[in-house]
């Protein structure tokens, strides 16, 4: 809880201060420090401020000062292992801390427990492995690519290291805190609204200049930071050299080559954030260490010293005024900047409020960078005007002084800085192995014009064709388990209702959806290899062109790409669009990529209907289709439903990596994992459902086919059907078509249930042979295909359409996906199968 939350006469233990480093500094040399006890005293008529007791004297703090400071109450003590034992009374009495010595003792106890949990957030640029981190070190599976723009949303996820819990937050990736790109905006909110204990700044060591970037706006925040030079192998390997003591030094960081590939350097990073994290706010302006917080950290240092290079540096662990390169600088700008922020500052700090939360130099910079944000900050502020006229006034001498403006010349000073740095530090890029070399052969052939586009179109045909192909014999297995289940079941248990069930709503429902687990993940294994090895960033390189023709942004067809997986994330990944127009457009039309959902419906399909050598082309066909009318809507809703102004193409381009096998097996295993756990929540479910109204009424009398005529669900299958007859459906199609409403998997085991056998389950081929009940019904080829086009188009799941509303922050958009969709499967398909009918 937070010491604002204590009421007058309650005590509690301090854990950690909050805030920037500025902040925490000033609060820290007031006393309030980690394991002191502070009592609510009394608080002011006006109820702010409130006055405190601590270490002996007394001392006043403002509400929202109270508020950036996390303690453990007593209640809280209570409730912990090490206080439950003690007499209540005993601790909720309000005697000094010398007068219960045992009672102190254990609440210091449980205030050092819950400090033990550290709050890191990994900051970096987009495919500089800060997942490959949160993945190594909390053992989570969240999803790495090759390409910018993987992460869209903070990811937590939880790691222990040598006595402390780590709570690890996972944020997109950035190439800058500006307020250009969502991503952008995003992280600098969760920083500032979070604060976070640490920072880990991952950089990619094989482009160190500019990811360093990055690393002199979170500087600029005064915020304790570690940075990890990962890839740091690739960096070696290639002959690069780097005196990553000296760089550290001059950017008051610590600098740690990291490999996560591999674990190197892992251990040692979290080692020196943990005395970071305990030290860091207990050094005076001389750079001495308080005396007992460096006996707490030199005794929990002897315990894992020896894990450790002895030659690390951060170091609070040895003696009172350690050798440590973390100290907050400035990092220089030159004269005339440096004057314009010291003036803007001297402005911002005579309002308190803005202290607790920001860095005032770093509010300073942003202003001058006319940044939109933080002017919205600003203009709450009592001074707001005042601070405007100055920022202007300066901005105006520094456009003079500099001949460009001050945004511009704040970069060029960043930038410069950081040449200067690495030239410190001895930087020189090596020729022996480079990576890029490798990656410049390979792009010749990738993206060449000629060959680019049919390349990609080969590898598209062979991850189809080896997805039938190669998945056949795995799925051929899981049937025969499934029909021998089946078989089981039949020839064991009493006829009735619960038997009918088993068989024909769960066996055939989820059976008919679940034997398809080997394409998807067949399929899935070549995404995570396109994805990781970098060749995906290459396809919206490729694609850039033809996204601009479409109204779009080069950047949309990542999305797009993701869609054939699954619509949710793909549309959560629209936020790395910096336009809104292309963004909103993306999210639009991102509906008619094929997802992962669909699979078993045109794997079903086109399996029944399909000769073995055209599946593979129809298949393909549908997702040209859909990529065609993707086009067209793409063309229809940026020239007359939505305009706007279009954003330049900058993506970053990575090297070609050959991903490991581990990695691609562990993305495939996910991926299946959910397939399963679909299988086993909302497709049962529905299979029951679905079984349920084609049961019921029953009359053991009627025909199995006068049974689903008369049942709930032939009911409103034939009350649509004359809606669905230029189509060709029969209303078994249609009923499949509805609850493919609430999850797409759920179409295929609706007509897995309509489909299935009698319940006479002796002759296994009546439950295999879902071509002869589906032709006895009138099904033909056409109309197969007709319904595998409007299954293409049609509503999105209910879970695309929550995304598509989150996203674009209104219901409006997120109806007009579900209804121009469901309108163009209809004309689309209707279209299919009469001309088709024509041509036969």
């Amino acid at each position: 809880m937070k010491l604002s939350e204590l009421k007058t006469g309650e005590r509690g233990v301090i854990v950690k201060v909050l805030g920037h480093g500025g902040f925490r500094k000033r609060i820290v040399e007031m006393g309030f420090i980690k394991g002191k006890i502070v009592e609510v005293l009394l608080n002011a008529p006006l109820q702010d401020p409130v006055k405190y007791k601590l270490m002996g004297y007394e001392v006043s703090l403002r509400h929202n000062e109270a508020e950036m400071i996390e303690i453990i109450s007593v209640e809280e003590a209570l409730k912990t292992d090490s206080a439950s034992k003690t007499d209540n009374h005993i601790l909720s009495s309000t005697a000094d801390e010398d007068d219960t010595p045992g009672t102190v003792k254990q609440l210091r106890e449980a205030a050092m427990k819950k400090r033990r949990r550290i709050n890191v957030a990994l900051v970096g640029n987009p495919n500089c492995g800060k997942t490959s981190l949160f993945n190594f070190a909390s053992g989570s599976h969240e999803r790495v690519g090759n390409y910018s723009g993987v992460t869209v949303d903070a990811k937590e996820g939880y790691a222990e290291f040598e006595g402390y819990e780590f709570n690890l937050i996972d944020l997109p990736g950035t190439y800058s805190l500006s307020a250009y790109s969502p991503e952008e905006l995003y992280v600098r909110k969760q920083i500032i609204d979070k604060t976070p204990d640490v920072i880990i700044n991952v950089i990619d060591s094989s482009n160190i200049e500019r990811n360093l970037y990055l690393t002199t706006q979170l500087v600029d925040m005064n915020l304790r930071m570690v940075c990890a030079l990962n890839m740091y192998d690739e960096f070696e390997a290639r002959g690069d050299k780097l005196n990553k003591e000296v760089l550290g030094r001059l950017f008051g960081v610590p600098m740690i080559p990291t490999s996560f590939k591999t674990g190197r350097g892992v251990d040692l990073l979290f080692h020196i954030i943990i005395n970071l994290y305990e030290g860091v706010d207990f050094l005076d302006k001389d750079g001495n260490i308080t005396p007992e917080v460096a006996d707490d950290i030199q005794n929990w240092h002897k315990n894992y010293e020896n894990k450790h290079d002895h030659n690390h540096a951060e170091d609070f662990a040895h003696g009172t005024k350690p050798n440590t390169v973390f100290r907050h600088i400035h990092l220089n700008h030159g004269r005339i900047i440096e004057d314009a922020i010291d003036t803007i500052k001297e402005e911002l700090q005579k309002d308190e409020q803005i202290r607790h939360k920001y860095s005032l130099r770093y509010l300073s910079i942003k202003m001058l960078e006319h940044d939109s944000q933080t002017e919205e900050v600003i203009s709450m502020l009592p001074n707001a005007e005042k601070i405007k006229q100055v920022r202007d006034s300066q901005a105006h001498i520094i456009s003079r002084e500099m001949n460009e403006d001050s945004e511009t010349a704040i970069m060029n000073a960043k930038y410069g800085f950081i040449y200067g740095a690495l030239k410190e530090a001895g930087y020189e890029e090596g020729k022996k192995n480079d990576i890029y070399q490798t990656t410049h052969i390979l792009d010749k052939i990738m993206t060449n014009k000629y060959f680019g586009f049919p390349l990609f179109l080969f590898v598209i045909y062979v991850m189809f064709y080896t997805t039938f192909s190669l998945g056949q014999y795995p799925m051929d297995w899981i049937e025969s388990v499934i029909n021998a289940l089946g078989n089981l079941i039949n020839d064991n248990m009493a006829e009735g209702p619960l038997k009918d069930m088993i068989i024909d709503g769960i066996i055939g429902g989820v059976g008919s959806v679940i034997v398809f687990l080997p394409q998807i993940l067949i399929l899935y294994a070549f995404i995570s290899f396109m994805e990781d090895s970098g060749y995906m960033a290459r396809s919206a390189f490729i694609m850039d062109k033809l996204m601009h023709k479409m109204g779009l942004h080069g950047k949309s067809f990542i999305p797009l790409i993701m869609g054939f997986g699954c619509n949710v994330p793909a549309i959560m990944a629209t936020r790395t669009i910096e336009s809104r127009r292309s963004r909103l457009i993306t999210m639009l039309i991102l509906p008619m990529m094929s997802c992962s959902a669909r699979l078993p419906i045109y794997i079903m399909i086109t399996g029944t209907f399909f000769a073995t050598r055209y599946q593979a082309p129809v298949m393909i066909s549908l997702y040209v289709t859909g990529i065609i009318m993707a086009v067209i809507m793409s063309r229809i809703l940026s020239r007359w439903i939505i305009k706007g102004d279009d954003t330049p193409f900058v993506m970053e381009l990575p090297p070609y990596r050959f991903p490991t096998a581990k990695a691609i097996g562990r993305h495939t295993w996910e991926k299946g994992k959910q397939y399963l756990k679909k299988m086993g929540g909302i497709i049962l479910v529905a299979s029951i459902i679905v079984w349920a109204l084609g049961y019921f009424p029953h009359n053991s009398a009627l025909t199995e086919q006068q049974q689903q005529e008369q049942s709930y669900i032939g009911r409103i299958g034939k009350f649509i059907e004359p809606a669905f007859r230029p189509q060709g459906f029969d209303w078994k199609l249609d009923v499949g078509l509805i609850s493919g409403v609430g999850a797409k998997e759920i179409v295929a085991s609706t007509l897995g249930v309509l489909y299935s056998g009698d319940g006479n389950m002796e002759d296994s081929s009546k439950y295999t042979s879902l071509y002869e009940k589906m032709t006895d019904d009138g099904i033909t080829p056409l109309t197969a295909y007709s319904f595998l086009v409007f299954v293409l188009l049609y509503f999105p799941c209910l879970a695309t359409i929550a995304a598509i509303k989150n996203e674009s922050g209104s219901w409006r958009w997120a109806g007009f996906a579900a209804i121009y969709t469901t309108a163009l499967a209809w004309i689309v398909s209707a279209a299919v199968y009469q001309i088709g009918s024509l041509a036969v």
